[in-house]
Parts: C-alpha cells; structure tokens; sequence
C-alpha cells in the first residue's frame, strides 16, 4: 500500500511538527472514491474549481460553472461534469483526455467544502472525471456569500493580459477576501501514485490578506489540516496558478506564478512572483450575496 502523502508534503509536515500525526490521519481520510453525501454535495452547486496543468507543467486555476444539478456522480468513482470551459479560460487548452484534474466543490454561505483528484475523460458535451482521492476540508476562512445563476449572461472579454500585472488587477487582488490556488506534483501527468496529481484549494482572509509589492504576491498560510497539499506541491514544483473572483462583476483573474514557502518561526508566508496574467471581464454567470463573517 503506497503512502498517503508524498514526500514533498511529508517534509511540509516534518517542518510543522505533525508528520507521524498525519501519517495514521491519511489514509483514514484520503479515500479512492466519494462518500455519498459528497457525491450529493457536488451536485448542489452551481460552480466547481478545477485545477489542470498545461504542456509547459504550468497549473492554472479555472472555473466551471452551470445551473445546480450540472454536476453528477453516477457511482462512488466518477462525478460527471456537465460544462464546457468558460471563454478565455486556461482549461480550454488544458482539458483533454486522460489529463490530471483537481477539483473543489465550495458551498461558500454554508462553508462546506469538499476536495477530489482525478483523471478526465472527456464525453457528452463535458467532463466525466474518475476519482484518486477524494477527501474534505474544514470550513476556516471561508467568507459566506451565497452565490446565484444568472442564465444568458454575456461571454466575457479579455480586460488585460500580460507578463505582469496592470492597476486593475492589483486592485482587485488588494480588495480581495478569497483566492483558489492550483499545484502539481512534478509527475501530475504521468499517471502512477494517488497522490501525484493535481490540487486546487481555497486560500481566505480578512480582504487585504494578499500583499501585493510590484508583482510579488505575499500571502500568510493560516493554520489549516495539516495535508499541506498545496505547500508540498510547491515544494517539489514551484509554479503555481491562481484564480481571483470579482463576486460583485463575475470578472476573473487568471495567474500564472513561481511561489515558495517562507518560515518565519512559526508563521509560514507563501510568496509568490507573477509570470502571467489575464483578466477577463464579466466572464463567471454568477453574482454573490455579500459575505458574513469569515470563521
């Protein structure tokens, strides 16, 4: 039986102190199929996070988004995915068979969320992705708003894109409560161990947890599970993607970054240096309630 956790998060967690904790924790929580009420979770939600990498090994952080019901789990190891990539979004050429995804299935107003890493197969008009592992996540830092399905909204348009970022999008970072970060084990596409794929994850915050210095992004990692999905990822390849959402506009950022975990004692700081950005307008069909306060 292989190890729950690679050896990028195994070091992540040695760091922290927590590893033979988190050792007899995995593979109690980290299963190869989806609990029911995860598989019905999935299909209460109007959108889904889906982490994908491209021909380079950069990861990008992408959306998918559809009326409630879009998404399906006709067994314990499939969930079928009933949307097509938005316009402009990386996954229109990362999303192809047999690729690496990782998914997040956010409930924001309720602060569930629920975590799945898979292989894509591609068939009747969208994505039916098979479980590696499937697993949850505690509720911390996540802002509650509520979000609604607004049909026919108008495809997006291209705002910006460039090797840095322009005022607006340094705008939009500063304001923000919220961001989705995407990583990848070095061998997320070669198929092999459970645990080399691909992760997506909710990063939370009071709005200004993102400081932004030129193009270096500084985040602060709060105290979470202890998987270190993301930090171990890093660990091992440091490029990174990352999703900002204008709740109040449906406009999206998209980020390519080279990021790398700082220790400062027992604080930890994910910084991140920008290589790509694209900021599409009006591009998500859907429109948030404002937050409650964020746990």
């Amino acid at each position: 039986m292989s190890a729950a956790f690679h050896t990028g998060e195994q070091a992540m967690q040695a760091r922290a102190g927590v590893q033979a904790q988190m050792a007899q924790i995995g593979p109690r929580v980290l299963r190869d199929h989806m609990p029911d009420q995860h598989r019905e979770f999935f299909g209460l939600l109007p959108f889904v996070l889906v982490g994908s990498v491209d021909a380079q090994g950069q990861p990008w952080a992408s959306v998918l988004a559809g009326a409630p019901g879009f998404m399906q789990s006709p067994d314990p190891t499939h969930l079928h995915i009933r949307a097509r990539p938005l316009p402009h979004d990386p996954l229109n050429t990362t999303l192809r068979d047999g690729a690496a995804l990782g998914l997040l299935g956010i409930q924001p107003h309720t602060r569930r969320r629920n975590r799945m890493n898979g292989t894509a197969r591609l068939q009747d008009g969208g994505v039916t992705v098979e479980v590696g592992q499937s697993f949850g996540n505690c509720p911390k830092y996540i802002q509650a708003r509520e979000p609604v399905w607004v049909p026919g909204a108008p495809a997006g348009q291209i705002a910006f894109e460039g090797p840095g970022l322009d005022e607006a999008s340094r705008g939009l970072i500063r304001a923000a409560d919220t961001f989705f970060i995407a990583t990848a084990h070095p061998q997320a596409s070669a198929g092999g161990e459970r645990s080399h794929g691909v992760d997506v994850s909710h990063r939370g915050g009071p709005p200004g947890f993102v400081n932004v210095a030129g193009e270096v992004l500084t985040v602060p990692d709060y105290t979470g599970n202890h998987f270190f999905n993301t930090l171990g990822n890093i660990a091992l390849h440091p490029a990174a993607g990352l999703l900002f959402v204008d709740f109040e506009r449906g406009d999206l950022l998209y980020l390519a970054v080279q990021a790398k975990v700082v220790w400062d004692g027992s604080l930890r700081l994910l910084r991140m240096q920008v290589t790509h950005a694209r900021r599409v307008q009006g591009a998500l069909p859907l429109r948030w309630a404002a937050p409650g306060d964020a746990q």
